[in-house]
């Protein structure tokens, strides 16, 4: 494994992205590498609004909140304190929950995908990540998770609306192959079992 990595989580909401960010920082830590976590939508005004829209807060046109990501996930990258490339460069370990993958799958259940790839094109060109990992588990399984862990149901957290992002998950993989590089993991399984998964693709030792 090569020190200084960049590492996007994806996985359609419930699959337990959050949990394998945490369990991968701790190894990582204990090999003693330096590792920034962080998430998309950012805490940025930008990452705010979104989180608003999310939480019915304020409603707007989908293609609005697709433009929003993609000056969230600019400033994600580019930002001089805690920037994603400003990380990189001080020798850090990058763990993102949630990159430009996110944007394809769920942005284009409801705008054109094209678009929607164009739109983060710049993004892709400044930072690709050294492995996505998604997390598969059913929509189901999604709507079951997201009832037991929260007292509300964000914006597109509905069965049919995650029902259309699984497979646009999917389609972007299919349509990305060969250019991203992309390790699938089955989310339906112990984290621990995830984890040392995940350990293995990415060459870390297991003891």
């Amino acid at each position: 494994m090569k020190k200084n990595l960049f590492i996007a989580f994806e996985g359609i909401d419930g699959s337990g992205k959050s949990t394998q960010v945490r369990l991968l920082k701790e190894k990582l830590e204990q090999a003693g590498q330096k590792v920034h976590v962080t998430c998309e939508p950012t805490g940025s005004p930008m990452g705010k609004i979104i989180r608003d829209i999310f939480n019915h807060k304020m409603e707007t046109d989908h293609r609005t909140i697709a433009a929003l990501f993609v000056a969230d996930r600019l400033h994600h990258i580019l930002n001089k304190t805690d920037g994603m490339l400003k990380m990189l460069a001080e020798g850090y370990t990058v763990i993102t929950d949630r990159y430009y993958l996110s944007s394809y799958a769920y942005q284009s259940a409801h705008v054109d995908l094209d678009w929607v790839m164009q739109a983060n094109s710049l993004s892709a060109k400044l930072l690709k990540p050294d492995l996505n990992i998604y997390i598969d588990i059913t929509p189901e399984q999604s709507i079951e998770r997201l009832k037991k862990g929260r007292e509300t149901i964000e914006l597109y957290e509905t069965l049919d609306n995650l029902k259309k992002v699984h497979d646009k998950y999917f389609e972007v993989m299919a349509i990305l192959k060969g250019k991203e590089k992309v390790f699938v993991t089955n989310g339906n399984r112990t984290p621990d079992i995830i984890s040392q998964e995940i350990c293995t693709a990415l060459g870390i030792p297991l003891n």
